[in-house]
């Protein structure tokens, strides 16, 4: 039976990313996660990081700009700073 959840150092290592990272996503609220026990212990849920996952191959999609305008992609400052970059530069 598979992990509903992994640890923060699990998906780091899934991702080939850095466990900083992982949790600047998280706290950020870009990764959706839950916090177990009173140690900051971070969860994320497999089905929750397979959507996240998705969610970005639809954002770095070159010319597909529904995805961007998607309510389910998680949608950060830097997200946003960029469209507004790439919408200018297109006027």
């Amino acid at each position: 039976m598979p992990h509903r959840f992994f640890t923060l150092k699990q998906v780091a290592a899934m991702l080939a990313t850095s466990e900083a990272q992982v949790y600047a996503l998280v706290r950020a609220g870009d990764l959706p996660a839950i916090k177990i026990g009173g140690r900051g212990q971070w969860r994320v849920e497999n089905r929750e990081l397979d959507q996240w996952i998705q969610a970005q191959y639809r954002k770095t999609r070159v010319g597909d700009e529904d995805a961007l305008d998607r309510e389910d992609v998680s949608d950060s400052d830097a997200d946003r700073d960029i469209r507004v970059q790439a919408s200018r530069r297109e006027n």
